[in-house]
C-alpha cells in the first residue's frame, strides 16, 4: 500500500505502547483509525489526543480472544468508516515462568491475546481486504518468536505461533494472486507497559494463592521491568511498521542485533548443534 492518506487503521492494543505509537504514527501519515483495547480509560485518553491533532478515530471495547466479539468489530468497523486497509493485530501480555511452573490460567492467559486475537484478526477482516482487493495485516510477533529465550514459555509459543500464521497468509494469499500484503513484527525489548501484564488478567483466569506473592515471577516482572524502561521507543518501532507496510515487507525486523542472534540460532540448527544460551544474548537487544 503505497498511499496511506484517507485510509482506515485497525488496532488493537492501541492504548498504549506500541499500539498507541502505531496510531500516531498512522494519524500522521492521514489515516483514519479505529483503536481496540480492553482498557478503556486508557483508550479514550490516547483517543482524543489523536482527535486533538486532527485523527478522525473510533473506539471499541474489545476482548480479541472472543470470537463473537471480533465478528462485531469487523462489523462495527466496515458500518462505521465502510472500508479498513491496515489491520494491526498487536493486543499481547506476558506471563513469566519456567515451563513446567506455569499453570494452565498463565498458558490461558497469554494464548487468548497473543494467538486467538491474532487468529480472530486475520478470520474476520481477511475476507473483506481479499474481496475489496487492498488491505494489509501488521502481526505483532516478537524477537521472542523467532529465537527462545528462557523463563517466557507461554510467550515464545505465541509468538512462534503468529510468526508461522503470519508466513502462511502470506504464502495463501500469494496463492490466489491477492493484492494483500503481510508484515509480521518481530521487536526485541521495546519501551510498553507489558512487564505489568497482570493488570489485565481476568478474574477467571486469576491464579489461586494463599496471599503470598509468588517470588520467582515477582523478580522475573522487575527485571523485565527494568530492561523495557531503558529500551527502544514504541515509536521507532511504529516507524519500521509504516515503511514494512508501504513497502509491502514481510518480516519487520527493528533492533540492531536482531540479525546476529537469528544466524546464530540458523547455525546451530543446520549445524545439527545444540544451542547455546540465548537469554543474555536476547537481554541485550535494547536498541
Amino acid at each position: 500500500m503505497k498511499e496511506l492518506n484517507g485510509k482506515v487503521a485497525v488496532i488493537t492494543g492501541g492504548a498504549s505502547g506500541i499500539g498507541k505509537a502505531m496510531a500516531e504514527r498512522f494519524a500522521k501519515a492521514g489515516m483514519k483509525l479505529a483503536l481496540v483495547d480492553i482498557e478503556s480509560d486508557r483508550l479514550e485518553e490516547t483517543a482524543e489526543a489523536l482527535r486533538k491533532e486532527g485523527a478522525e478515530v473510533l473506539t471499541q471495547i474489545v476482548d480479541v480472544a472472543d470470537a463473537e466479539a471480533m465478528d462485531e468489530l469487523a462489523r462495527i468497523v466496515f458500518d462505521h468508516f465502510g472500508t479498513a486497509h491496515v489491520i494491526c493485530n498487536n493486543a499481547g501480555v506476558a506471563a513469566a515462568g519456567k515451563a513446567w511452573e506455569l499453570t494452565v490460567a498463565d498458558w490461558e492467559f497469554t494464548m487468548r491475546p497473543n494467538l486467538w486475537g491474532v487468529i480472530h484478526g486475520v478470520r474476520v477482516f481477511g475476507p473483506r481486504l481479499i474481496e475489496q482487493g487492498e488491505g494489509h495485516f501488521v502481526n505483532t510477533a516478537s524477537m521472542a518468536g523467532l529465537v527462545s529465550m528462557s523463563g517466557m514459555a507461554a510467550y515464545n509459543v505465541t509468538k512462534y505461533g503468529v510468526v508461522a500464521l503470519s508466513e502462511t497468509l502470506f504464502e495463501d494469499l500469494r496463492s490466489i494472486e491477492s493484492e494483500v500484503g503481510v508484515s509480521v513484527l518481530c521487536p526485541a525489548f521495546v519501551q510498553s507497559r507489558i512487564w505489568d501484564s497482570e493488570r489485565n488478567r481476568p478474574a477467571h483466569l486469576q491464579n489461586a494463592t494463599d496471599g503470598e506473592v509468588d517470588a520467582g515471577k515477582e523478580a522475573g516482572r522487575n527485571m523485565l521491568r527494568a530492561v523495557i524502561e531503558g529500551a527502544m521507543p514504541a515509536a521507532n518501532v511504529a516507524n519500521h511498521v509504516h515503511d514494512a507496510v508501504v513497502g509491502n515487507q514481510l518480516y519487520i525486523l527493528t533492533h540492531k542485533g536482531t540479525k546476529g542472534a537469528l544466524e546464530k540460532r540458523i547455525g546451530h540448527i543446520l549445524k545439527g548443534e545444540n544451542p547455546t544460551p540465548s537469554s543474555a544474548d536476547l537481554a541485550s537487544l535494547t536498541e
